[in-house]
């Protein structure tokens, strides 16, 4: 048995298909999981991320202790702001990606993924040496996120403060009570991630499905992520590869120059010579689905892999993320058992906004 969230037997009367996700007991879908992601583009859906980590980071010294921790530049934060970021080993190498939120100038709280947790634990530590810092991790919070189109005309039948809720903008952050409330999401849809008390979250649940906000599950999470040009941590990035090499150059803050980032000499380098490899869209042109691992092919030649695949619910088509030869020109073709599929390169997102997005590149 995994470990179970606040909201494990509400997801079990809701009838939803359970499965380990990095040692959580976590629903999967609640009937379908295409109508669930269909119901988070066009309406409102509700999603139990209480599995993943809470860090909160204290101390006078936190700040230059993040400036050289992450890669983003945690100075440009005020209170109640929020920045998305990775976090580097020495070689440039993805730790982990994470959003980080500025409560007070002593005050950071990190979100960070719940299959990196020990690592990352132990990460902080290992960087922290002599610093005065108290490095508290959360799991006496959950963590709920709605998110949908419809989710700011829902809020005031949840909230009794929503005209607040309503002025927060992308990536800020209010607390209220013993709530804290995010406009952020993992969807590409507008939304609000809640962290509050684990004894509270199953009151909070309750009354958001009453509302008509529909329960979506991790298949869903993960076709609204991939169609919003998301990146999913061990799939599409990890110790091997850089934010360069994984579309994610824009969470890398060059500047000032004289910031001192774990990694910044690896990506310097590349940012002065170029990379060998980039993370891409594809677009399958006939019928069928892509899947991770599958190989890209250029004239014959293996010129790449897909990191993450699926079929499109909005699209209606097998859509991916792959890591390509950076410098590769010309048509490719998807490598689907044995068969060659005909593929489009295009820029992320496939979908923004609920609308198709489609650009070729290639």
């Amino acid at each position: 048995m995994g470990k179970k969230t606040p909201l494990y037997q509400a997801h079990i009367a809701l009838n939803a298909k359970m499965v380990d996700f990095a040692g959580w007991d976590m629903p999967l879908h609640y009937g379908s999981q295409v109508e669930e992601h269909h119901h988070v583009r066009n309406e409102a859906g509700v999603f139990d991320v209480s599995h993943m980590t809470i860090v909160d980071f204290k101390g006078q010294e936190v700040a230059p202790f993040l400036q050289k921790l992450l890669a983003n530049n945690v100075l440009r934060l005020t209170p109640g702001k929020a920045l998305y970021t990775c976090m580097l080993n020495e070689k440039g190498g993805v730790i982990d990606d994470l959003i980080v939120y500025k409560i007070a100038d002593d005050f950071y709280r990190l979100i960070v993924n719940s299959a990196t947790h020990d690592k990352d634990l132990s990460w902080f530590q290992k960087q922290l040496g002599n610093t005065n810092i108290d490095i508290i991790e959360r799991d006496d919070l959950a963590m709920i996120a709605i998110q949908g189109p419809n989710v700011a005309h829902l809020i005031p039948h949840i909230f009794d403060n929503a005209d607040t809720l309503q002025h927060l903008k992308p990536f800020q952050a209010m607390t209220t009570g013993d709530f804290f409330i995010a406009r952020t999401g993992y969807t590409g849809e507008d939304g609000f991630e809640i962290i509050l008390p684990n004894e509270k979250a199953s009151l909070l649940w309750d009354k958001i499905i009453k509302c008509g906000i529909k329960p979506c599950g991790l298949g869903a999470r993960d076709t609204l992520r991939l169609e919003a040009g998301l990146n999913l941590y061990g799939a599409d990035m990890d110790e091997t590869v850089t934010p360069l090499e994984s579309n994610l150059t824009w969470t890398v803050a060059f500047l000032p120059d004289d910031r001192d980032f774990i990694g910044r000499p690896v990506l310097d380098k590349q940012k002065a010579e170029g990379v060998n490899q980039r993370l891409v869209g594809l677009i399958l042109k006939g019928p069928g689905v892509l899947r991770n691992h599958q190989k890209v092919l250029n004239n014959g030649k293996i010129i790449g892999e897909i990191t993450s695949g699926s079929f499109s619910p909005t699209l209606q088509k097998g859509i991916a993320f792959a890591r390509i030869d950076a410098n590769m020109t010309g048509p490719c073709c998807v490598d689907i058992r044995g068969k060659s599929c005909d593929v489009d390169i295009v820029k992320l997102p496939f979908v923004k906004l609920g609308k198709k997005n489609i650009v070729a590149i290639v």
